[in-house]
């Protein structure tokens, strides 16, 4: 056969030869190429992944794609692993929980004093309680409990203070639970109530309320129009023209009303900023007692839907403006920079618009914050005349005037990034579950934001971590068992 190769009618001859079909020639020709390169070049046994490869994997696929178990069992049976069955990826990922604990470890107690975010989540009815150190983004300790009652939020602060964690400043919202256990465990400790929740979503919701309130007077008007024009006697176009008038005056009332609320919202909202227009820091007294004025004038409105969410405003005002003590703190310690007040005034307004630019929700107003922010960047290097000092300036600024916290919204960011986790489970969350969400979210690397290269307890403890977050707890579950077998 591999003589005659290349010879012209050679498939004839061995067709003629072994009195057998020339298709049939055909098919075996093919077969020997098909089978050729495996016969002489068999290929080399491909070697399965290790279980501590196979173990990063399925961390990979469970917590940086967020893929629910049954998902990650058809991925791992697509590519042909061991261990995919879902009953076997459930129970290894529960057994990598249980040797990991609840609550931050604080070996030494390196990271002492920090701020306390406390709020809870909740998986059906069972509420997640967590403690974020709002600075860093780290969290402290995360508990799925029984209920969020004041005992279990001191039993979960008691497990913070055995692990070295002591708070300097305490920042929630106003639950009942939170509130008592607070008072009880620290009396001591400055607590911020969060000024968002407790100041500017309730009187925002009231500005959205009075916003649809003057639609439907609107609404109302135009359909008293249409029903004046369909009169035909004279007294009932009298009688409708009267109901034109009525609603003519209610849509006036509303956007009345409306207006001088609105103004007044403004004003409490301005009060609530750090820094004034010149930046200069507000004076505590002073933002509280304009505060007070503009939420009397707002009852003076004479809406009294209204007056019970101006009370309970009013009831929390106290506990909301004692951000005022950090900055101060903060803004001595960014005067020991540098003797350039200009300077300092432009760089306290550029992270002012910084913080709007995060908060906003709507593109223009972002857009609005973005332009403000860069202007005031753009002054501070024009007074200072180094664009290299610039921005080393900017940058120490920025890190002490981030210790003022207003809110625990910081909790409502690590709400945004277990809710993924919480839908693909169906809420069906385990402790085992939390303990490895905190060791992933705590020690995974920021891809945008100014935590940009970081990860929370890098800028925790100030000690720069070399190690992926999956390697890093790898060895921590290894030291685990080590510690067991001994």
């Amino acid at each position: 056969m591999a003589q005659r190769q290349g010879t012209w009618g050679a498939i004839t001859e061995l067709a003629r030869e072994h009195q057998v079909s020339r298709p049939f020639i055909y098919d075996l020709l093919a077969t020997f190429k098909a089978q050729c390169h495996s016969l002489f070049f068999p290929p080399e046994p491909v070697a399965s992944p290790s279980d501590d490869a196979l173990e990063a994997r399925l961390l990979t696929y469970r917590f940086e794609g967020r893929c629910s178990i049954a998902a990650i069992s058809a991925l791992m049976k697509r590519d042909g692993l061991s261990f995919s069955a879902q009953g076997s990826v459930s129970e290894w990922l529960t057994r990598i929980g249980q040797a990991l604990p609840d609550t931050l470890p604080n070996e030494n107690e390196a990271v002492p004093l920090v701020v306390f975010a406390n709020d809870e989540v909740y998986a059906k009815a069972r509420p997640i309680l967590i403690t974020v150190e709002p600075i860093s983004s780290a969290i402290l300790r995360i508990e799925l409990a029984d209920n969020r009652t004041a005992d279990q939020w001191c039993a979960h602060y008691q497990g913070l203070l055995a692990n070295g964690f002591k708070p300097v400043q305490m920042t929630s919202d106003a639950g009942g639970g939170i509130v008592a256990a607070n008072a009880a465990t620290f009396p001591d400790i400055p607590w911020q109530l969060d000024t968002f929740h407790s100041v500017a979503h309730r009187l925002g919701d009231w500005d959205r309320r009075l916003k649809k309130r003057i639609e439907r007077a609107i609404k109302h008007a135009a359909d008293r129009e249409d029903k004046l024009a369909s009169a035909k006697s004279d007294t009932v176009i009298n009688k409708r023209l009267m109901h034109c008038f009525a609603a003519d005056h209610d849509v006036r009332k509303a956007t009345q009303l409306h207006e001088n609320f609105r103004y007044l919202y403004r004003e409490i909202i301005q009060q609530l900023n750090t820094f004034d227009t010149a930046g200069r820091l507000r004076e505590q007294s002073q933002a509280k007692s304009t505060i007070d004025t503009a939420l009397e004038l707002m009852e003076a409105l004479g809406y009294q839907a209204m007056n019970k969410g101006i009370l309970s405003v009013r009831k929390a005002l106290p506990h909301c403006l004692s951000y005022f003590e950090t900055a101060k703190g903060a803004v001595q310690q960014c005067e020991k920079l540098t003797d350039n007040h200009d300077a300092l005034a432009a760089l306290y307004l550029a992270w002012q618009w910084n913080k709007a630019i995060i908060k906003s929700k709507q593109t223009e107003r972002k857009h609005h914050a973005i332009e403000q922010r860069n202007f005031y960047l753009e002054w501070a290097r024009f007074v200072i005349g180094d664009e290299k000092q610039a921005t080393q300036l900017q940058e120490a600024v920025d890190r002490k005037l981030d210790q003022i916290i207003q809110a625990s919204s910081m909790v409502e960011c690590i709400n945004s990034l277990l809710r993924p986790y919480l839908n693909n489970s169906r809420n069906q969350l385990t402790q085992e579950f939390l303990n490895t969400f905190m060791f992933y979210h705590n020690h995974r690397r920021y891809r945008a934001g100014k935590r940009k290269g970081k990860t929370p307890i890098e800028i925790l403890t100030g000690e720069a971590q070399e190690e992926d977050w999956v390697v890093l707890l790898q060895k921590a579950l290894r030291k685990g068992e080590s510690l067991l077998a001994a």
